[in-house]
Order: C-alpha cells, then structure tokens, then sequence
C-alpha cells in the first residue's frame, strides 16, 4: 500500500493544533492588532473546522489569555537570566522587539480573563523575576523605597518599549541599536546605583 499523502487541508502537524492556533493568532496581532482576532478566521488558516480553535481556548478572551500566559512565561524566563538591574531592563525591551504580539496583549487586562491560573502564575513569575533584580541593587541602601525602586525600573523599560514598537522613537533612536540607547539611558538614570557597585 503506497504511503498516506499528507493532508491539504490541514497545514499543522498531528497533535500541534493549539500551537498552530497560537502561532497564526501571533500572526495577526503582530499585523492588525487584537481586535483583528476572529477564532473563525483562524480556524479559516488552519485548515480546520471553525470549532476546533474553541476546543483549545473556548472562546477569544482563553486565546488571548493563553497569548498573555505564555508571553509572561517567556519574559520570566528572560528577566531570571539576566546579569543585573540594567541587563533586565535591556531583556525587557528585547523581549517586546522579539515578541510585540505577546507584549501587545500580555498588558491589556480588559481583553483577558483574569482569574486564569496559567495567567497568574505566569505574571508572578515575571514579577518576582523583576524584583529581583531591583533587590539586587539594595534600593533600600539609597533610601529608596524598593517597591517604588521597582516600578521606577518597570516604567522605564516598559515605556521605552512601548514608545519603541509603537515608533515613537524612530526619531531619537534612528538607527542607533535600541538596546544600547536604552542601556545609555538607564545608565543616566541610576547613576548613583553605578557608583555604589564600582
């Protein structure tokens, strides 16, 4: 008996539907943004009968959500490797360059379903991954209250990448490496830190 042709219908291997979701729904966040995101039109790119999508992730809000989960899975795995505060911030923005579409979601609350535990627990993942960094720094030696130290550190590497993937920045960056602008700024914003650790 000759062997079975692969499928056309199908464009995913057996068994990896639910990355094949994701993946195509990346897709399209990264071009049109989340409203674009039709489980349907997804199903359409698949290959797929429209229900399948919804096996997976129920509805649009659990594909989104899944998106966000695995999207703070990937930044705490990110933030837990880097060398120091400054190194965690220049993850941070290379991370929202390499993943604009997890980034994009993982930071509109009202498109997710917020009492998912992948979700949470991926989120405090990143979180404890962030503080320690700051921690590292003892900001309390500073005088600094170290919660607020490390919404000081967020703010700015979340706000440099938002400006960034959002061009913004396409002006005062141009075509400097952006990594190395954002390590130049946060070296001009904690330089009494960089004092303290020479």
């Amino acid at each position: 008996m000759p062997p079975e042709k692969p499928s056309t219908r199908r464009p995913y291997h057996h068994g990896d539907l639910r990355r094949a979701i994701l993946t195509a729904a990346l897709d399209v966040i990264a071009a049109d943004g989340p409203s674009a995101l039709s489980l349907r039109d997804l199903a359409r790119r698949a290959g797929v009968s429209h229900a399948a999508p919804a096996h997976h992730f129920k509805d649009r809000t659990g594909l989104l959500t899944a998106i966000a989960a695995e999207g703070f899975g990937l930044l705490a795995g990110t933030l837990n490797e880097a060398g120091d505060l400054k190194d965690a911030g220049v993850r941070y923005v290379r991370f929202a360059r390499e993943h604009p579409a997890h980034f994009q979601v993982m930071f509109t609350p009202e498109l997710l379903r917020a009492d998912d535990l992948e979700l949470t627990t991926a989120r405090t993942l990143a979180g404890e991954a962030l503080r320690g960094a700051v921690s590292a720094v003892r900001p309390e030696s500073l005088g600094i209250d170290t919660r607020l130290a490390g919404v000081a550190a967020w703010s700015l590497a979340h706000g440099f990448a938002t400006l960034l993937l959002s061009h913004n920045l396409d002006g005062p960056v141009g075509d400097k490496d952006p990594e190395e602008v954002f390590r130049t700024l946060a070296a001009m914003l904690f330089r009494r830190e960089s004092r303290e650790n020479t």
